[in-house]
């Protein structure tokens, strides 16, 4: 993918941001919301998922690592949204870092240095999440879709009575995150209407 293509979904991921957090709330700027520390408590998480106890046997859940990764994405764009710099601005700066990934000698040592920018210094460190994404095989078409269909499950969540505690979370024995995937993996991201086709998907697969 060309750095301008490239650069042109990240704005619209960065557009989608802005909605969802004002979704959360509509003063978000203000709040001083940890988006640093939601990243590193993700790359924990992830890391149960990829499998790092060396005491007993375990096998990586690959397609739950790609999804925390698009998660924590979420938090890299929050923390790159100031109120000042343009979307066409970050994205192209975003678009250039993940072409540059930083690798360390593994996906798990790659993490702790994702981590370790946000635990000293409060940022995202769009170079390690690139190298992230190298290891664990998730392409940048595959994280947009992922991004676009999660993004779309925050959103849905939210209008079902997330914060209220309303929202059935399991459907049928299996989490929203599964029926998820399953919506993606049947739908074309590069339709004009993909956001809308997965809500739709969302709807009809949501106990009434």
């Amino acid at each position: 993918m060309s750095p301008r293509s490239a650069a042109s979904q990240i704005q619209q991921m960065l557009d989608m941001q802005h909605q969802m957090n004002t979704k959360v709330h509509p003063q978000w700027f203000n709040q001083d919301f940890a988006w640093h520390r939601a990243i590193w408590v993700e790359c924990a998480e992830m890391l149960d998922h990829f499998g790092w106890k060396w005491w007993k046997k375990q096998n990586p859940d690959t397609e739950q690592v790609m999804l925390e990764l698009v998660d924590i994405l979420h938090f890299g764009l929050s923390i790159r949204i100031d109120g000042q710099t343009s979307f066409d601005v970050i994205s192209q700066t975003l678009a250039s870092e993940l072409e540059q990934p930083t690798l360390g000698d593994d996906f798990p040592q790659t993490l702790e240095l994702l981590a370790s920018a946000a635990v000293t210094k409060q940022t995202f460190d769009a170079n390690a999440f690139a190298g992230c994404m190298q290891q664990i095989g998730l392409t940048f078409d595959q994280m947009y879709r992922m991004y676009v269909g999660k993004n779309t499950l925050n959103m849905f969540r939210q209008n079902k009575g997330y914060k209220s505690g309303e929202y059935i979370k399991e459907w049928n024995g299996r989490e929203d995150n599964e029926h998820l995937m399953d919506i993606l993996h049947r739908l074309d991201s590069q339709s004009v209407q993909f956001a809308k086709e997965v809500y739709q998907g969302l709807e009809q697969a949501y106990p009434a």
